[in-house]
């Protein structure tokens, strides 16, 4: 068995507080990604999904996770290499290289997310980095690597034999007719 993060882009869905409460209710975590709001949009929109569940993982905006007390937070390097986060119980780093993955765990990153891995239209034209760079990236660092990018039920399972201690998946879960069936779809392969 292995761990599933979603990854939000609230564009992918008709009804992105609704579809929140529908991943809140397979009690899976959620790093809300909204990279394209400002920072009182996105205080704001964490709110409202902060409302619906607590399993939530604050993307970039420190001082929203700090102002909303929550205390959860992952960042892109450019951000974890320059900021104080110390007061976070979990905070995650996005790598894309086996370098940044032990500078990610050396500035005290409690999980990474490697990528991307698979081709993806979140990534269109960019070659993927694939299963033996997520291998190398797991053998580097001794904490939970997630792989991110194109990872579906038929290839995630690829990518816990690399090593990763579960997946990351963004457009599948917000485009899902029914994210309870996706959810089972991975889990049946696990």
């Amino acid at each position: 068995m292995y761990k599933i993060i979603s990854v939000t882009n609230r564009r992918l869905s008709e009804d992105f507080v609704k579809r929140a409460e529908e991943i809140a209710a397979l009690d899976i975590p959620m790093i809300l990604r909204e990279k394209d709001l400002s920072e009182k949009e996105y205080t704001e929109l964490a709110r409202k999904i902060l409302a619906v569940t607590d399993n939530v993982i604050l993307h970039s905006f420190i001082s929203s996770a700090k102002t909303l007390g929550h205390k959860k937070i992952h960042l892109p390097m450019h951000l974890l290499e320059t900021s104080d986060v110390s007061v976070f119980d979990t905070v995650g780093a996005s790598v894309h290289s086996v370098d940044e993955a032990v500078r990610a765990q050396a500035l005290g990153a409690s999980y990474i997310t490697a990528g991307h891995i698979f081709e993806t239209d979140c990534k269109k034209g960019v070659q993927p980095r694939g299963l033996d760079f997520l291998k190398t990236v797991c053998e580097a660092v001794s904490i939970p690597v997630y792989a991110i990018g194109g990872i579906t039920p038929e290839n995630a399972a690829s990518a816990i034999a690399a090593g990763a201690a579960g997946v990351c998946v963004m457009s599948a879960f917000m485009k899902a007719k029914c994210p309870a069936e996706l959810y089972n779809s991975f889990m049946s392969r696990a």
